[in-house]
Formats: structure tokens, C-alpha cells, sequence
């Protein structure tokens, strides 16, 4: 029989052990506290909502909800509108208006977890569960806000640091559906008259594709030509042509010198001549430029925390001997996590190998740089990198323009580059000198081949994101220094480290045949030692042999 006392209700439910704690039981309150906190992680304003002052909470709600909205907009507009995504959220005004809201956003937040420190009423809770739910609190509440508050201030920092790299100058447009720049690796070490653009690059890029052309001009290239429209065009009529005081790495210096007049609008006069002499020697229009000096280049190895890579030859470089000396010593076979100055060291060498040689390491050290560009990277030591990014580039890209080469570089991402060089081995060996005394038809007409190749056969496809790995298919014969199959891979790397003076331009030929890696008088595996006194005695035979196979470097992660 029921009891006369009890009333029962259809409708009738538990206590509201959300809003009146104190009617529930120790679990329920227990169950109620998580509930809440879990609510504030994951629905900004829902605690409110269900356990406090409900106006607030919708007010908060609605913010969440603009919140996630704008992030979905975003999402679909990266798989649809990347190229103006990427541009809105690289122009200055917009990258300033995300860190005020993430700032506002990390103090609504903050708000609102000790809004909900207060909802959880901990006095109802058991004793042992106090500490653990203040703490637990504290911890979201810091993750949360923290995270945006961090994400406000690495906005803020790469506004400043792009404003300090790019410029606010006129668009550069794409010539005959094709972007082209000129990538300088610039140098202004000691014994030198001014600085020297030791690398030389021109990256041409489909606008529509993404598919890229990468041209090396050497640094003693000679008799560079300018066109009619060009200022040096009255200087230099027949081309930079006066021997070897008119290599191409000299213009730069040459015009900042004596003809800065002839760029009265140009706030890098060398810069634009450099453009001028590629755009002749290539017949393509190059009309942006991107200089990176070689110290800042180091800095941002050294921001990046090094660079690993797997060396498969003995590399001779000028560093601290076991002794304390310093002096010559080598690199042998292994892995290594190169500092800065070590990487320069490491891809500048070419001391008892080639040029060739150098390039590969330089392409080495690169693909490193980006296989260890990563995210965890970047958020770990952003304001190292950002600050090394401000030393390493100067550029006439417009900021404006960021967004879109962003998203072209994506493209560009996803395909391997066609190659060649201007010079062994893509032109004859380095005994021919093609590049002291180049044929410009023969090279307009093989830059036409590959652009003609990039649209027959829709480009060289391969992942650069599986940089771990040798370039591409291609093979590289110790003896030729040139490709055993596909196209020439070789002067790859934009901001490679090529830094030797003219003078030094004699370098040691290898054979065209296998050289098989040299022993030790009683067969053992040569060491850095053994190398180390043969270079003491002048012994040179045995060294260029060692160093004959140093262009194998394979990036690790």
C-alpha cells in the first residue's frame, strides 16, 4: 500500500542538482562540477546557460557560436578561396584586427572560467575534491586563454616582421602567364668590397599551375646581356663584357657604386640591375627579387634549432681541430645536426671537388630547412625564427601580393621543379666554360624546351614534402657530376651559400669515370685524421679522391 504522505506528479522530476547543488548528493555534486567545467572547455557560456545568470550566458553563446562559424567559413574558403583567404590574412590591418579579438577572446574566456569557479559553489563539494577542482580549473583556464593570448602575440609579431620584410610598392605581375624572380644569396664577408650576390637563382612559376622552372646562373657568369629598355643599356651595349672584372656577382657591387643614378626610383639599385642582367640572359621578364644575406641565413638555421642530414662522402671545411687549433679538417660519412655556421660550412665547401659538388649539399641543406619546418617547430621557436627572418630577406615583393604567392606556393609545393643550370653540366663540361663565354641563343631556346615540356607534359611531378629522401629519381655519377637519368638537378636551392671570390674559381676536375673511395696504406677505412696529415703534407691526390663523392646528403626530419 503506497504511503498517504508521498504526493506523486505526473511530471515530476530529480532535484535541479545544476542549479541547487546543495539538493544533491555527493556524486551528483562531484558529477555537476566536471559538467560545468567540461561545458566552459567546449561551449563557452553553456555553464552559464544551465547553472547561472542566463542573459550572460546567451551573450557568451552567440560569441562561441560567431566564433566557430567564422572558423568553418575559413575552412571551406582554404579548400575553395585559398588565394583570398591567404591574402586577407596577410594584409596588415587584418592580421592586427585577429590579435585584438584573440586578445578579447582570451579575456572573455578568462571570464568566464572564473565565472564558473564561482558557479561550482566549492563548499558543497567533499573535501578531497577541492584542490583537485580549483587546480583543474586553473589549468584550462591558463591552457585556454593562454593559447589565445600566445596565438595574439605570434599575430602581432608576424605583422611587424612582414611589414619590416616586404614592401608596400606596386603589384608585380605575371609576364606571358609566368611570375619570375630572381633569388639572390648575398654575401659581405671580410675582404670584400661591398656585398656580393655569390648565388644566383631565377624561379619562373606558372601563375595558373603552380609548376616552376628553377635556372642557376653562375656567380662568375660573363658578357650578361641587358635589354633596350634597360638603364644599363647605354653603359653596357654589348653586355657586361670586360673579362673577369665583369663576372655577374661583380654588378651588384659595380652599380652601387657608379651607377646608382640609373635607378633613381629603386631603393636597391644592384638589386634592380641584377634583375635587368637575367631577365636578359634568360629573355624572361624577371620583375620581383628576394636577396638573403648568408650571416642572417645562419641565424635562422641557429633559430631553427639545426638542420640534420644524413652525409654520404668526406667534406673538407676550416673549423676547430681535437687539438684546439684552429684549421683543415673533414667532415666523414654519418649523420650530423649542423648549427648555422656549421651548414654554410658544410654546403659552402668545394675545396678537392666541384662546384657541382657544392650545389648538391647546398640543395641538401635546404630540403633539411624544410623538412624541419614544421609546425611543432615553428610554434616552439617562432620569435627566433621571425627575428632571423627580419636579418635574412630583402625583397620588392609587395605585402599585399603575400596572400597570393602563398597560395601559388602551395602549388608550386606539390610539384618538383624542372632544372638547369647555366654552365657544366647542363651546358658542356666546366673545360668548355660555357658560362665565360655563353651562347644566349642556345640558352633562350632550351628555356623555351622546358616551359614547352611544363605544358605538354603537364611538369616534373613530385612530393616536397617527402624531402627525407634523394631528389626526385634522379641519380648523380660521381665521375660526370651529372644526372644518370632525367633532367639536371642541380642549382636547386634559392638561398644557396656559394661564397668564394673570382680568384678561386680554379677548381679540381674528377674524371669521367667511377673513382672508387681510397684507403689507408693498410686498407683500413680512411679517417678524418688520416685525411687531416695528408692535407698537412700537400698530399692532394688521395683528397680529391675522398672528396670526389661529397655531394651525397640526403635531409632528415
Amino acid at each position: 500500500m503506497s504511503d498517504p504522505t508521498v504526493t506523486y506528479h505526473r511530471f515530476s522530476t530529480e532535484p535541479d542538482v545544476v542549479r541547487r547543488p546543495e539538493d544533491g548528493s555527493v556524486t551528483d555534486r562531484t558529477r555537476r562540477a566536471v559538467l560545468l567545467l567540461a561545458l566552459t572547455l567546449v561551449v563557452p557560456g553553456a555553464a552559464q546557460i544551465a547553472a547561472g545568470h542566463r542573459g550572460f550566458g546567451r551573450k557568451a553563446l552567440t560569441v562561441t557560436v560567431s566564433v566557430w562559424a567564422v572558423v568553418l567559413v575559413g575552412v571551406v574558403m582554404f579548400f575553395t578561396l585559398r588565394g583570398l583567404l591567404l591574402g586577407l590574412m596577410t594584409r596588415p590591418f587584418v592580421m592586427w584586427l585577429v590579435a585584438v579579438l584573440l586578445v578579447a577572446l582570451a579575456v572573455g574566456w578568462a571570464v568566464l572560467w572564473i565565472d564558473t569557479f564561482r558557479l561550482l559553489r566549492l563548499s558543497t563539494l567533499a573535501p578531497g575534491l577541492k584542490p583537485i577542482v580549483t587546480v583543474a580549473t586553473v589549468v584550462l583556464m591558463v591552457v585556454t586563454s593562454g593559447s589565445l593570448g600566445y596565438g595574439a602575440h605570434l599575430v602581432n609579431q608576424s605583422r611587424e616582421s612582414f611589414s619590416g620584410i616586404f614592401g608596400s610598392g606596386p603589384a608585380i605581375d605575371a609576364v606571358d602567364g609566368r611570375y619570375n624572380f630572381l633569388l639572390l644569396g648575398a654575401d659581405a664577408g671580410e675582404g670584400r668590397e661591398g656585398l656580393r650576390p655569390d648565388s644566383i637563382h631565377v624561379v619562373s612559376v606558372n601563375e595558373r599551375t603552380g609548376e616552376s622552372i628553377l635556372i642557376s646562373i653562375p656567380r662568375n657568369f660573363q658578357n650578361a646581356q641587358f635589354s633596350e629598355d634597360s638603364p644599363l643599356w647605354d653603359v653596357h651595349p654589348d653586355g657586361y663584357s670586360c673579362g673577369n672584372e665583369c663576372i655577374i656577382n661583380f654588378l651588384y657591387t659595380d652599380v652601387m657604386n657608379q651607377h646608382q643614378d640609373l635607378y633613381p626610383d629603386a631603393e636597391d639599385p644592384g638589386a634592380e640591375a641584377m634583375m635587368d642582367a637575367a631577365s636578359g640572359i634568360l629573355d624572361l621578364e624577371v620583375k620581383g627579387y628576394v636577396m638573403v644575406d648568408m650571416d642572417g641565413f645562419a641565424q635562422l638555421i641557429d633559430a631553427m634549432g639545426g638542420v640534420t642530414v644524413d652525409s654520404g662522402g668526406w667534406v673538407p671545411y676550416r673549423g676547430p681541430r681535437p687539438d684546439g687549433t684552429w684549421g683543415d679538417n673533414w667532415w666523414g660519412p654519418g649523420e650530423y645536426t649542423f648549427s648555422g655556421k656549421d651548414a654554410l660550412a658544410y654546403a659552402r665547401s668545394r675545396t678537392f671537388s666541384s662546384d657541382y659538388n657544392r650545389i648538391q649539399r647546398q640543395q641538401c641543406i635546404q630540403q633539411a630547412m624544410v623538412a624541419q619546418f614544421n609546425p611543432q617547430t615553428l610554434l616552439t621557436r617562432f620569435t627566433e625564427i621571425m627575428d632571423a627572418g627580419e636579418q635574412v630577406v630583402e625583397t620588392n615583393l609587395p605585402q599585399h601580393q603575400l596572400g597570393s604567392f602563398l597560395d601559388l606556393a602551395v602549388d608550386a609545393k606539390e610539384r618538383e621543379p624542372q632544372r638547369l643550370v647555366l654552365g657544366a653540366p647542363d651546358f658542356g663540361t666546366a673545360g668548355e666554360q660555357f658560362s665565360t663565354y655563353p651562347d644566349f641563343d642556345q640558352i633562350h631556346q632550351r628555356v623555351d624546351e622546358l616551359i614547352e615540356n611544363e605544358e605538354d607534359d603537364g611538369g616534373w611531378f613530385g612530393s616536397l614534402g617527402a624531402v627525407g629522401t634523394t631528389v626526385g629519381t634522379v641519380t648523380f655519377s660521381p665521375g660526370t657530376g651529372s644526372p644518370s637519368g632525367g633532367t639536371s638537378a642541380s642549382g636547386t636551392v634559392p638561398a644557396s651559400v656559394e661564397t668564394r671570390d673570382a680568384a678561386e674559381d680554379d677548381e679540381p676536375s674528377i674524371e669521367d669515370n667511377e673513382v672508387e673511395m681510397p684507403t689507408q696504406p693498410d686498407g683500413s677505412p680512411l679517417t678524418a685524421e688520416y685525411l687531416r696529415d695528408l692535407q698537412d703534407a700537400g698530399q692532394t691526390g688521395v683528397l680529391e679522391q675522398a672528396a670526389s663523392s661529397n655531394y651525397e646528403c640526403t635531409p632528415l626530419r
